[in-house]
């Protein structure tokens, strides 16, 4: 009998970023296909909502709240994990939102230096920490997925204020394709789904219209694509970069 595709079952799941949105629909997903899910968010009521949530539909599912950008906080979301279903074998770096942000949004000329810092603190440097922390389990059992959401404004410049995201977020992508030959031997995989407009910052109606598919984003088209690149499936998917924006931008 054959094994069913992208079927997950056994694997560990730290999703970041996963109380609501996008980061929820990952981790239904991944938990859909089988996966015992860690539900991290910056707010302690998402996480804890949000895990319930899952095992309410059946899944298995616990709840690792905190501020990734803080070294203690990633020990101990891992340690959650490790302490509670075993070795994280699919870390998905969702979280890249900090709070505040759209409405903080600025020009670059009207940035200060800490509003650079914020982004990368949480759109690299907090993805190296749980990288790095994860690491060592994945090489140990001989299997990993890293994952990182991304978004095409690193791709396409844009007059919305994104001058500090979009560097941060292309920061990620670099460090995610050098990782891939690093760790590629190992039975470790890292890729990225970089996202085009998503239906959760209001009515993007206009925005739409510029997709070939005449619709903005959801977390069902963001968990689907995360649930094919942590399969075994994709095992010879890694070093790249998976455009998600419904054909707004085809090159």
């Amino acid at each position: 009998m054959s094994q069913k595709l992208f079927e997950l079952d056994g694997q560990v799941a730290l999703v970041t970023g996963a109380g609501q949105g996008m980061g929820l629909g990952v981790a239904r997903s991944l938990a859909t296909q089988g996966a015992r899910v860690v539900v991290n968010d910056y707010y302690p009521e998402r996480a804890e909502s949000a895990a319930a949530q899952l095992r309410s539909e059946g899944f298995e599912a616990c709840a690792a709240p905190g501020d990734i950008t803080s070294a203690e906080v990633r020990d101990s979301i891992v340690a959650t994990a490790e302490r509670e279903f075993g070795t994280v074998s699919i870390l998905v770096n969702n979280a890249g939102v900090p709070p505040g942000m759209p409405d903080s949004l600025r020009q670059f000329k009207d940035l200060a230096d800490e509003d650079f810092e914020l982004q990368l603190d949480l759109n690299l440097r907090a993805i190296l920490g749980l990288t790095r922390r994860v690491m060592d389990g994945m090489v140990e059992q001989g299997h990993g997925r890293i994952i990182i959401i991304s978004s095409e404004s690193w791709r396409t410049g844009l007059q919305f204020g994104l001058t500090n995201y979009a560097a941060a977020k292309s920061a990620a992508l670099g460090f995610m394709r050098h990782l891939a030959h690093e760790v590629g031997r190992k039975g470790i995989t890292a890729n990225a789904v970089s996202l085009g407009t998503m239906n959760n910052f209001g009515d993007y109606a206009e925005y739409a219209k510029a997709t070939a598919v005449g619709r903005t984003g959801t977390p069902e088209d963001v968990g689907a694509a995360v649930a094919y690149l942590a399969s075994r499936e994709a095992s010879w998917m890694s070093g790249q970069v998976l455009p998600l924006n419904g054909g707004s931008i085809t090159a």
